[in-house]
Formats: C-alpha cells, sequence, structure tokens
C-alpha cells in the first residue's frame, strides 16, 4: 500500500469508524459528553467516514506516480534529457540544471518522511476504535479539592412521598449543605454511585457530573458511615438517613454525612454521570 496516497483516507476512515462506534453502535459516548450531543457525534463519524472514502476513490484512480516523489524524479529526467538534445554544447547550462535536479531529488526525499508521520497519527484511532477508554473514576473524584464556598442558603422543591425517595448525590448534597428548610430530616433517601476513599478508610459515594463533556467534570460525594465499603470504584446503591454536620452554608458540612443502613452492589449505569 502506498502510505503517501492512502495514509489520509485510511487515517479518516479509522477516526470515522471508532467515532460511530462509540456513538452510533453502543452508549460508549457516555462516558465522554452528554446525551443530547449524540446526533452530532454520529453525523461527525458519517462525514469522516464518507470523506475518507471519497479521497481513497480518487487516489486509486488517480495514474501511478502522479504527484509523488518518483513521478517528479521521472518528469525531471524527461527535462534533463531534453535539454541535453535541445542545446549539448552548453556544457554550464547541463551542470547547472543537474545540480538544480539533485536539489529536487533531495527535496522530495525528505518529503517521503511525512507519510510515516501520518501513520503513526492511526494509532490514536485505532485505540479509540477498539479499546476506549473507561469512564473517569476515583482517580479524577480526588484530584478535585474538597472546597465549597457558600452559594446562597434557601429553599428547595418538596421531596417526591414515600422512602426511600431516589436522589442524585448532587440533589442530596445540596439540600443538605444550603436547605434552609432541612428537607432531608426524618427521611430516608436512596443513592448510586461509586466507591471512594481517604488515606484514613473513610469512604465516599462518588459522582461525577458533567454541563457538557467528561472534560468539565466536577465531584458529588457523600461520606457513607455504619457500613463497610466495598472495594474502590465499585458501583453500589446506598439507603440511609442524612445526618447534619456543620451549619448551613458552611464549608465544614461538605461533604454530607450519610448513616447508611443497606449497601447493594450494582453494575455501572449507561450513563456514568450526572448531569449538572
Amino acid at each position: 500500500m502506498n502510505a503517501r496516497r492512502y495514509g489520509g483516507p485510511l487515517l479518516l476512515l479509522l477516526t470515522g469508524a471508532a467515532v460511530l462506534r462509540i456513538s452510533l453502535f453502543s452508549e460508549l459516548y457516555l462516558r465522554y459528553v452528554q446525551p443530547g450531543l449524540r446526533p452530532y457525534l454520529v453525523l461527525s463519524g458519517v462525514a469522516l467516514v464518507l470523506l475518507g472514502a471519497v479521497i481513497a476513490v480518487v487516489a486509486a484512480r488517480r495514474p501511478d506516480g502522479e504527484g509523488d516523489g518518483d513521478g517528479h524524479d521521472r518528469d525531471q529526467d524527461r527535462g534533463d534529457g531534453h535539454d541535453q538534445d535541445h542545446d549539448p554544447g552548453h556544457d554550464h547550462s547541463h551542470s547547472g540544471h543537474s545540480g538544480h535536479s539533485g536539489q529536487s531529488s533531495h527535496s522530495g526525499h525528505g518529503h517521503g518522511h511525512s507519510p510515516r508521520v501520518a501513520w503513526l497519527l492511526t494509532l490514536p484511532a485505532l485505540a479509540l476504535l477498539l479499546f476506549p477508554p473507561p469512564a473517569l473514576g476515583s482517580y479524577s473524584a480526588e484530584r478535585e479539592a474538597a472546597q465549597r464556598a457558600a452559594q446562597g442558603v434557601g429553599t428547595f422543591p418538596e421531596l417526591a412521598a414515600g422512602d426511600p425517595v431516589d436522589l442524585t448525590l448532587g440533589e442530596f448534597a445540596s439540600r443538605a449543605i444550603y436547605d434552609s428548610e432541612r428537607s432531608l430530616s426524618g427521611r430516608t433517601v436512596r443513592m448510586t454511585g461509586f466507591v471512594t476513599r481517604d488515606g484514613d478508610g473513610t469512604w465516599y459515594l462518588t459522582r461525577l457530573s458533567v454541563a457538557c463533556c467528561a472534560a468539565d467534570a466536577a465531584t458529588a460525594k457523600v461520606e457513607v458511615r455504619g457500613v463497610t465499603a466495598p472495594p474502590t470504584d465499585t458501583w453500589v446503591t446506598v439507603t440511609g438517613t442524612w445526618r447534619p454536620e456543620g451549619a448551613l452554608g458552611d464549608e465544614e458540612a461538605w461533604p454530607p454525612v450519610l448513616d447508611a443502613t443497606d449497601v447493594e452492589t450494582v453494575t455501572e449505569p449507561a450513563n456514568p454521570y450526572e448531569k449538572r
């Protein structure tokens, strides 16, 4: 296969196929972006595949040697022969033209390295196609310092009737830290997330929330007490009641505390992130 001719189209095809694999043929795209961006990923993948295919067809129909270094050299050789036949007596012209030809050959040889670099660019596309990276986990959650400035204490909508009430970690944390009505008091809640730990053995139910994509992920976590912690990064559903700590809107209230009565191991949800 001619690297100069087919390197670019192959890179486009691999990248497009990788994008379609995670967005059209699976839900892996949810590890990186919000569900609403799926149509744009699919369109982008289709466009890349079509563009790569068109360029490959055009390259295949191109005559051999056209546009590559060898064709240039052949044209240059034909030019040398023409000059010799036209004016064989002028040695200085032939010598000067040969020097120019040698310079062109050297330049063409230098450009020959470009396709090799282009082929290396296929490695990230292949990695995404064959081995898509996992969703962000405990390492990403621990990078964010536990600093929460007061965002204003206020009231929240009434919780749904019945116990346990299902909440996201973001909803639970907001009510625990800022709800002046203390709507969590006396209520049993149920939340799902993955396990993270501190060095002192404290463990947290954690979830990453995103506004657009994984690049803007923020951490929501709840300190869990009363039950043994599963292994780090295990996805679990925890049921329990809120334990007030610190003053409303104060940094000491972060992270909120849950007295757990039950912890159940679950599979990772298709969308591992909460909407922020």
